[in-house]
């Protein structure tokens, strides 16, 4: 079962030791249709603008003007409705699906963790890669060298494990951390 979500920040448990959590909200959505494989067409909420396609959508579903974003996912349900959070309360481990934070074109420091050279006077190696080539052979760069370009901006997934979940508010700790800024919206998947 799959579930979106939005990041709330990060916290801890009050327990001894303390635990470092992670607070994530189950998002009300709305199952549209299902199919025999419990595949399903969810409707969420999202703060983006409407166009002819979503209203026709939400036409062809009944669902009000809030539910504008559609996604295919697992659920639990047998019928179209609200969706079925029971299973969380169930459930130990969670693979969460975040997009990390995008930081743009980033040096090699940066981005892979390189050292730099030394930062005193007459250096001419401070922030730079360096060589990147061979010699003679293969007189070329090697494919997947590490240098500067994008970074971030990246789907990632994490395997947590539920501390607690609280099916009145929807509100989801999961132990460690999880990528992305607060208020990003991402996927749960149970695992068992």
């Amino acid at each position: 079962m799959e579930y979106i979500v939005e990041k709330i920040g990060m916290t801890r448990t009050i327990t001894v030791p303390s635990v470092p959590v992670t607070l994530v909200k189950v998002l009300d959505a709305k199952v549209c249709e299902v199919d025999e494989n419990k595949t399903a067409i969810v409707a969420y909420s999202s703060g983006k603008k409407n166009n002819k396609t979503i209203t026709g959508q939400q036409k062809k579903y009944n669902l009000s003007e809030e539910f504008n974003r559609f996604i295919t996912i697992t659920v639990a349900n047998a019928e179209a409705g609200d969706l079925d959070v029971a299973p969380l309360s169930d459930s130990n481990i969670v693979k969460s699906t975040f997009t990390t934070k995008g930081r743009g074109f980033a040096g090699a420091i940066k981005r892979h963790g390189f050292k730099g050279g030394p930062g005193a006077h007459g250096s001419r190696f401070h922030r730079r890669v360096g060589s990147i080539g061979n010699a003679e052979w293969p007189g070329r760069v090697q494919r997947g060298k590490k240098m500067p370009g994008h970074y971030g901006n990246a789907q990632v997934t994490v395997k947590n494990e539920i501390v607690s979940f609280d099916a009145d508010t929807g509100v989801l700790a999961l132990k460690g951390a999880i990528p992305g800024a607060n208020g990003a919206l991402g996927k749960i998947r149970i695992v068992k």
